[in-house]
């Protein structure tokens, strides 16, 4: 898919890298962005239309679709993770409100959005992923688990929609210099960087981009002798 004159609209825009994303559309030449938000007003990137959007309430995807029919490219960005592990006291209800923003989301915006992108010449989705899909050392249990399970769904996504003719691209890549990652004492790539490589596999027609060198080794390693998945990541 060419970015050039696309009508594009990211979740979570206003920090991170999703207002990475929204910029570097700008920067390419999207015919228009939506940005969207929880709170528009934390929106301030110039040359975006700031978009009211929790992505767990289907009213606000519904009056999103209302407003954004237009829509050639849907980048599902938005994601929430808390450290912990499965057995502390309150991972059922840490994991279950993490699902509902990485997963259930997801869910809800692809299939909100697949007839609008099918209306206006198939287009593309692009989900937001993580080397965690593929690796749970324990210290973010939920969100990896969560991960999983957004990539099986991505996977799906891409047979569901290849009928319409929607390209469907999942994103992977470690940690990332944003607000998500603020302590930890890691190598982390810049968002710009991991949105550039992102959308490059998008224009090149790719199903997967792998943005970072550990993500290519984790995913280079889940068919070893002993697997990369069976460890922690490091």
């Amino acid at each position: 898919m060419k970015i050039e004159n696309a009508v594009a609209l990211v979740t979570g825009a206003n920090r991170g890298i999703g207002l990475a994303f929204a910029r570097e559309l700008l920067n390419r030449g999207a015919r228009k962005v939506y940005a969207a938000a929880r709170d528009p007003a934390s929106v301030t990137l110039p040359g975006v239309q700031a978009l009211k959007l929790d992505v767990t309430k289907p009213d606000e995807v519904a009056s999103a679709v209302a407003q954004a029919g237009d829509v050639t490219l849907l980048i599902n960005n938005a994601g929430i993770a808390q450290p912990g592990g499965l057995l502390a006291d309150d991972s059922e209800e840490v994991a279950r409100r993490i699902f509902e923003t990485n997963f259930f989301s997801v869910l809800r915006m692809s299939k909100a959005f697949a007839p609008i992108l099918k209306d206006n010449g198939g287009g593309a989705l692009l989900n937001v992923l993580s080397v965690a899909s593929w690796v749970n050392g324990g210290e973010l249990a939920a969100y990896s688990a969560s991960k999983s399970a957004a990539w099986s769904l991505t996977n799906a996504l891409r047979n569901e929609l290849l009928t319409q003719k929607t390209q469907v691209l999942g994103l992977h890549m470690a940690y990332v210099d944003t607000d998500l990652t603020r302590g930890f004492d890691v190598p982390k790539s810049s968002p710009e960087k991991i949105v550039q490589r992102a959308l490059d596999g998008l224009e090149a027609g790719l199903d997967e981009v792998l943005a970072d060198e550990l993500t290519m080794l984790v995913k280079n390693g889940m068919t070893a002798p002993t697997p990369t998945y069976l460890h922690p990541m490091g």
